[in-house]
């Protein structure tokens, strides 16, 4: 399918205001026009129950505490809620918490979960592995404390988008592995879910999807050039598999997996290939490419009715693995 026409508006747009494109902009200039591009195509807010900040504690030699904000649905229940833990895209240098407040809360209000949104350290301030740090010790941390907040530990769920998504797949690696040495201890837990959306899964990769359009489809290679520089220090990191989970050797055991991506993309194929590894490993994965829809297209759901609508596919994807995993715990 051609580039969905609502996508070739908004980038002949972004082209006519002639804006320095965003490698050639300060960092703090970046991050600003990052989050104004986000809050200038969310779309309304749903209603939630409640939404708290919460500071997740943490000795400063670690890297310090870790600022989250947590989502609660309006639904009438006494018991634990389940829980998704989300990471933000933003190719580890862009992005925060207010950016993706529409998402989280239209997450929250579809699935019916807790949904806690971690803020974690950006780069280049903060290279890798520092972004993996922070999603795993979140994770332990909700599996730890959880009940104190009314969540239920046993049914955590974990995903992100782009680089998020990135994180997302790699804490479920580190989870998986963690549970086959600590099989019954708390830290040995693996999410009962994971969704990916268009995650980076290979920093080295030439697929096809990346020559097709890493140009002038919103996501170029000289952003994924200049992410990738501001997130990884040395060349060995780039085939390191918690930066480029595809590269993992081992896909058997992780948890039912929801890989959504955007037709015109340069990740599609990446996002593609991981799912085939996944299948490949007897996981149960679903491949969801929503046709004509460019990289970012999840938060732009002013401009594309296809955001509620995958946001709707992942809200069933979430009920289904709380729903599984509560019929196992019972």
């Amino acid at each position: 399918m051609p580039l969905d026409p609502r996508a070739v508006s908004l980038l002949e747009m972004l082209n006519r205001i002639e804006a320095p494109r965003l490698e050639e902009q300060p960092l703090e200039f970046a991050r600003r026009n990052f989050q104004k591009l986000m809050f200038a195509y969310r779309p309304d807010a749903p209603a939630v129950a409640s939404v708290e900040d919460i500071m997740i504690p943490r000795r400063e030699f670690a890297g310090g505490s870790l600022r989250s904000r947590l989502y609660k649905p309006r639904n009438d229940t006494s018991g634990p809620l389940p829980v998704l833990l989300w990471l933000h895209g933003g190719g580890w240098t862009l992005g925060d918490l207010a950016s993706y407040d529409t998402l989280c809360r239209g997450l929250c209000s579809e699935a019916q979960c807790a949904v806690l949104a971690l803020d974690y350290r950006l780069a280049p301030e903060n290279r890798f592995p520092a972004a993996v740090d922070d999603a795993l010790w979140a994770f332990h941390w909700l599996v730890r404390e959880g009940i104190t907040l009314n969540l239920d530990a046993a049914s955590m769920a974990i995903g992100g988008d782009s680089a998020g998504g990135n994180l997302a797949a790699v804490i479920c690696l580190m989870l998986r592995d963690a549970s086959r040495s600590k099989p019954v201890d708390a830290s040995g837990m693996i999410p009962c879910c994971q969704l990916l959306v268009y995650p980076i899964t290979d920093q080295t990769s030439q697929r096809a999807s990346h020559e097709k359009y890493g140009e002038g489809h919103f996501l170029d290679r000289a952003s994924i050039n200049w992410f990738q520089h501001n997130y990884l220090a040395a060349e060995s990191d780039y085939t390191d598999w918690r930066a480029s989970p595809l590269l993992a050797k081992d896909f058997s055991g992780l948890p039912p997996t929801l890989i959504v991506t955007a037709e015109c993309d340069p990740l599609t194929d990446d996002g593609r290939a991981y799912a085939d590894k996944l299948a490949a490993a007897g996981v149960d994965v679903h491949y969801s490419e929503y046709a004509g829809m460019i990289h970012g297209f999840l938060t732009m759901g002013r401009l594309f009715p296809e955001a509620g609508n995958a946001i709707e596919e992942m809200a069933r994807a979430l009920q289904e693995a709380f729903k599984t995993g509560a019929q196992k715990g019972a």
